[in-house]
């Protein structure tokens, strides 16, 4: 299996086995075409920290640091465990930030993009066109040099703290600890937030999402870019087969529902899913790859993926607590803003990035 993994249809198959996990997530109790989100999952995660108060959002999704520990037991078991970092972790963080707000004002990272698409969300056509437009911006700074810095080699015991850091969320989730009226762990009791699949099969989900996605390097953002930039469809595979599978398992389960109106978790609002969606694939271009990559390369002792991780999470409480959020009515009053700001950021970073040599 590690062989096929690892070889050419590595993607394609890793892609349609994360798409038939996803479906099941969703009629399993995950919010509708959310079986996986990777900035949805994390917003829910810095609510159920306390990080914002929306109350609909708090939940810990085992699904998250199922993603890392996956990665992490991967890694260690092919060898591949490599603590690594240094490469401007300040820009990553920076970029995480924006790449998350840019995503909430969408309502969803690029796996949930394919994931509405595959459900009939029509609405998400315009995010993947973003998208695509997003990760095309960030091909021509990479065309003229945009480089971060090279990554240095970490200390063993570097690469552990994302995979802590997930035992910990594990912790607070089982748990539940209260150490006061106020906290520190929240969940939601109606909303997107109190709509989850069982726990087990969740963390169970995560665990192999993990390993597939370490195995076949399986990245919705590196497939456009490589295909854009180089012609290279080995990635793009993977996001076909991502999508087509949750096509075909939806509609078995007579979940497919084509439209714009009524879609779960979204709006119609059609610049700014699309804008949104510039503003993401830009980040993470400028990153290196989609969230979930980020969180896989994290698992793998890339302390410059964790640290872009945390950057999505403080975006996260930044989106809520400063109502840039979209909503199912729309989006938020400061979310226009924020993909502004985050859209020059992005910009300054690919110009002053430049390697001039």
């Amino acid at each position: 299996m590690d062989k096929i993994l690892t070889s050419k249809h590595g993607p394609w198959l890793a892609g349609g086995f994360i798409g038939l996990i996803a479906v099941a997530l969703a009629n399993l109790g995950n919010p509708g075409n959310m079986g996986f989100c990777v900035a949805c999952f994390t917003r829910d995660i810095a609510g159920a920290l306390g990080f914002h108060r929306a109350g609909v959002v708090q939940y810990i999704r085992p699904e998250i640091p199922g993603f890392i520990l996956g990665s992490f037991l991967s890694s260690l078991i092919f060898r591949e465990y490599s603590p690594r970092g240094g490469s401007s972790p300040a820009v990553r963080f920076g970029l995480g930030m924006f790449a998350m707000l840019g995503a909430l004002v969408f309502l969803g990272c690029p796996w949930r993009a394919y994931l509405r698409v595959a459900g009939g969300d029509w609405n998400a056509l315009y995010g993947v066109g973003g998208l695509i437009v997003g990760v095309f911006i960030g091909i021509l700074f990479l065309w003229n040099g945009f480089s971060l810095g090279a990554a240095e080699k970490n200390p063993k015991g570097a690469g552990l703290i994302m995979p802590l850091i997930a035992i910990a969320l594990l912790a607070f989730l089982f748990l539940a600890p209260k150490f006061g009226e106020n906290g520190p762990i929240f969940f939601s009791t109606s909303g997107p937030g109190s709509q989850h699949a069982p726990i087990l099969i969740a963390l169970a989900a995560g665990l192999i999402v993990g390993w597939l996605a370490q195995r076949s390097r399986f990245c919705t953002v590196g497939a456009i870019r490589d295909f854009l930039m180089m012609g290279d469809g080995h990635l793009l595979k993977g996001i076909i087969a991502f999508t087509l599978v949750a096509f075909a398992g939806n509609y078995a389960l007579g979940k497919f529902n084509p439209g714009f109106e009524g879609q779960p978790v979204a709006h119609t609002n059609e610049l700014w899913n699309f804008l949104g969606m510039v503003l993401s694939g830009l980040a993470f271009t400028l990153a290196g790859g989609c969230p979930g990559r980020q969180l896989i390369m994290a698992g793998e002792g890339d302390s410059d993926a964790g640290i872009f991780v945390i950057g999505m999470l403080a975006g996260a409480a930044v989106a809520h607590n400063f109502a840039a959020a979209s909503s199912g009515a729309g989006i938020g009053p400061m979310g226009i803003h924020v993909t502004i700001i985050g859209l020059i950021f992005c910009a300054f970073v690919g110009i002053c990035f430049r390697d001039r040599g």
